[in-house]
């Protein structure tokens, strides 16, 4: 057996030069464009939890660039350059078809968004979430490194006992981080990913005797491959010890998590079954210890006896945003709250791969504890396409008469990208406006 935000909006008073910008850019839900036929655009709507109505109206975003004041260097977001106005004419429970004149500039992976009606009047305060009682757990928030994390785990790297937290970065910068004194991280160790390889997530753990082993999934965009480099702490530097052509993602918690990989890729942008990551005859291979992933990637699901303790489930983020759990009898238990806000996106041939924040599971089997991850956005505004993802809740869960209930909250400033799981707590790291990102444990 195998043992991811809504955001609490401060109440901002809109003046008429707001009103203005909200009114032209309205409170958008995405979609993104899969193909294009003519005049006929289709549209993926399978994540929008307002799904679009016949006479709907949408425009695509061509392109948009970061404004930024001269004088202070302060980012003061995005400006988007949009399509002409288009019409929904079919609406379908997955995708919807819009006609629009001039298609010669709209391509397959595009972002559009959809016009919502309702206007926001002068001096109207903007919507407010539901008040979400404070949590009881304790957490510990390390003061911020200069880095966005989009990955981390823990792990000892630099000596037995260590108990690193090693990070990935959006610049595909790797560390190895020491706990310091006044909540503080102190880089050990670096590795820089090479320049045609796009960083996706990071795993470690001890899969042969010895220090423990970095496992970084990367993106070669060129060649449209994913595959897995090792990392490896030789005399005091990381080295690139091997490459498998694998996705692979620890599950489990602290010393209990194994490595487990799946080959990307085998029936279009879908992966294959995981299989555990083991060392044999000197080398890295996928064993014959396995669990059907329905085509899900690693990252975003798990696998660990929820239901009761002697049968594994499948948890998973599906693509409307709700977790789904297989039960044993071949139904499925799923949450009322939506958890598929995803940062982190790739382009594959016509294919925009999402690979969601990993969701943790911990506790005695048949009574366990779900973690997932969920992003806010801006506005409401294109969040998937341009980073427009801010704040983040790590909600607790539980299997309850028949679905996932979640039961714990805890509220965040940053964006999440990922969780880990060690023997004491759930690990995340909250990446906040500035670029730099803070590590939180929060203690199960």
């Amino acid at each position: 057996m195998l043992y991811n935000y809504y955001m609490k909006k401060p109440i901002v008073w809109l003046s008429a030069a707001m009103l203005v910008a909200c009114l032209s850019l309205g409170a958008f839900a995405q979609m993104t464009v899969v193909r294009v036929d003519g005049t006929k655009i289709y549209l993926d709507i399978s994540d929008e939890k307002t799904a679009p109505t016949k006479g709907s109206t949408f425009k695509v975003v061509l392109f948009s660039e970061t404004l930024t004041n001269p004088k202070t260097g302060k980012n003061l977001g995005e400006v988007y350059k949009y399509s002409s106005i288009g019409t929904i004419t079919e609406v379908q429970p997955l995708y919807a078809i819009g006609e629009l004149k001039d298609t010669k500039k709209i391509a397959v992976g595009q972002q559009a968004v959809l016009e919502v009606i309702k206007p926001v009047a002068v001096g109207e305060p903007a919507a407010t979430d539901e008040e979400i009682p404070p949590s009881s757990r304790s957490k510990i928030v390390y003061k911020p490194i200069e880095q966005t994390v989009i990955s981390l785990t823990e792990a000892d790297v630099t000596a037995a006992g260590a108990k690193n937290i090693i990070t990935l970065d959006d610049k595909n910068q790797v560390w190895v981080l020491s706990r310091a004194e006044n909540e503080t991280l102190k880089p050990e160790m670096t590795y820089a990913l090479p320049a045609d390889k796009k960083g996706i997530t990071l795993s470690a753990g001890s899969v042969k005797e010895g220090l423990a082993q970095i496992f970084v999934s990367v993106f070669t965009e060129g060649r449209g491959t994913i595959t897995t480099l090792v990392l490896e702490n030789k005399n005091g530097t990381l080295e690139n010890t091997a490459t498998l052509p694998y996705f692979v993602k620890e599950l489990g918690c602290g010393a209990n998590k194994k490595m487990w990989s799946q080959r990307p890729f085998i029936v279009d942008a879908n992966p294959g079954n995981a299989r555990e990551i083991v060392f044999e005859k000197n080398k890295f291979v996928a064993s014959g210890a396995t669990f059907n992933t329905r085509h899900n990637w690693l990252q975003g699901l798990n696998y660990y006896p929820v239901e009761k303790a002697d049968t594994d489930n499948l948890i998973f983020t599906a693509s409307n945003g709700t977790l789904r759990m297989m039960m044993d009898n071949g139904k499925r238990a799923e949450s009322k709250d939506l958890f598929g806000s995803t940062p982190l996106r790739m382009s594959y041939k016509q294919e925009i791969l999402k690979f969601y924040p990993s969701i943790q599971v911990f506790g005695k089997p048949g009574q366990a504890t779900l973690v997932a991850v969920e992003n806010g956005t801006k506005l409401g505004l294109l969040s998937a396409t341009f980073g427009q993802y801010h704040n983040g809740k790590v909600h607790f869960l539980e299997y309850q008469k028949g679905r996932l209930q979640v039961t714990d909250t805890i509220k965040l400033d940053g964006v999440l990208h990922d969780t880990a799981c060690t023997d004491t707590a759930i690990l995340t790291a909250e990446s906040l406006a500035d670029g730099t990102s803070a590590v939180v444990e929060i203690l199960k």
